[in-house]
């Protein structure tokens, strides 16, 4: 209880210092780094240890990730400085739906595929604009460790192909402690947050940014949504080929 109660304070703490900063950034018109500064800051008092392999492109793409935890948003939030892409429930956690909207989070509705169109737009616009834009294909998180199909609808906001701008795959791996931090069956988001937090120990991450993929090049976002999974398939593979988490696939 000690330990959870700190690092949430610790967390708090963060956040009202940088609030401030965050605002006066706004109203000078700039893109504020607070948020990514915070993300970085939270993902370290929850105990992550962030490493970074590879160079994330800077300027107009689209980050592509597997997804193990809510521990994700932090690391890759704070290692690229992206506006994530996150579902439309996200909208009524209303403490989190403020934070995440400090951090331009994008919305999408899976179920209305008549505002698919719509949702792109938003997506393409901030990538025209140069922002970096991240999203968890998977749609899901799979305790069973295994990389899902990636949903090729998420990356319907790349065609027709937009000057300079691509996609990132990025391999997110804990290693062993994936085991630790993974959601168990009929656990909530909070009973998850209260047991990582209040875990003994540091959590090591390794986030890889693999080479960049040319959505021109691929063709159409079915093949594109494939091509940033093996990427992701592979890097996890070659880094613990011998790993019961990440089996070859």
């Amino acid at each position: 209880m000690i330990r959870l109660v700190a690092r949430a304070a610790a967390i708090a703490g963060g956040l009202l210092a940088f609030l401030p900063l965050h605002y006066l950034w706004k109203l000078a018109g700039r893109r504020s780094p607070w948020p990514q500064l915070f993300l970085a800051l939270a993902a370290r008092r929850c105990g992550l240890r962030v490493r970074i392999m590879g160079a994330p492109v800077s300027g107009g793409v689209l980050l592509a990730a597997n997804h193990e935890s809510w521990l994700d948003i932090l690391a890759l939030g704070g290692a690229s400085g992206a506006a994530f892409v996150a579902k439309d429930e996200v909208r009524q956690w209303r403490g989190v739906a403020w934070l995440a909207g400090l951090n331009d989070t994008l919305y999408v509705v899976r179920a209305a595929r008549q505002q698919v169109q719509a949702q792109s737009d938003q997506i393409r616009d901030a990538l025209a604009a140069g922002r970096a834009v991240a999203l968890f294909p998977e749609g899901t998180i799979d305790a069973t460790r295994d990389v899902l199909p990636f949903r090729a609808s998420l990356f319907a906001s790349l065609f027709p192909p937009l000057p300079g701008v691509t996609v990132q795959p990025v391999a997110i791996d804990y290693g062993e402690a994936a085991a630790d931090i993974v959601w168990l069956d009929g656990e909530s988001t909070a009973a998850n947050a209260r047991r990582i937090l209040s875990r003994r120990g540091t959590i090591p991450v390794v986030l890889t940014f693999l080479a960049p993929l040319a959505p021109a090049a691929a063709g159409d976002r079915k093949a594109l949504a494939a091509a940033a999974r093996q990427k992701i398939v592979a890097a996890l593979a070659s880094a613990a080929p011998a790993h019961p988490l990440y089996p070859p696939q």
